[in-house]
């Protein structure tokens, strides 16, 4: 039987409790808590540098709630939120010199309603409009 590593612990038994997983220089890659095997709670990852990547919540596994991603150098590069481990609601991705990039909403993965894009200086350049798919 092949045992997925991120489910069990080097015995073979389901994991759980606290978890953290290291790069090969020792630094820390990511931490969180794990319940049957299963990813829970809030589970945090890291860049190379020490600095925070990615933080946000697992239940059962499945990535649910807010998110937030980081660029290397700390600085806000990405927020949105997850509902049955599908992108949904208000999504935002920022520039590197941390102004607004764009916005908009997400259901089920798929991007809905108006969309706003900007340049680096913060200038409106662009607006969206997308239309939810018929079938």
């Amino acid at each position: 039987m092949k045992m997925d590593d991120g489910k069990y612990d080097q015995n073979g038994q389901l994991r759980n409790g606290s978890f953290a997983e290291h790069f090969k220089d020792g630094s820390i890659a990511c931490e969180g808590k794990h319940k049957d095997g299963n990813k829970t709670g809030t589970w945090k990852y890291y860049h190379k540098n020490g600095l925070l990547q990615a933080i946000g919540e697992y239940l059962d596994d499945e990535i649910k709630g807010e998110w937030k991603w980081y660029r290397e150098n700390g600085r806000l590069m990405q927020t949105g939120s997850f509902t049955n481990g599908k992108k949904s609601g208000v999504w935002r991705r920022y520039h590197k010199n941390g102004n607004l990039m764009d916005e908009g909403g997400y259901l089920a993965d798929k991007r809905i309603g108006r969309w706003h894009y900007y340049n680096e200086k913060g200038d409106l350049i662009k607006t969206t409009e997308f239309k939810p798919k018929t079938k």
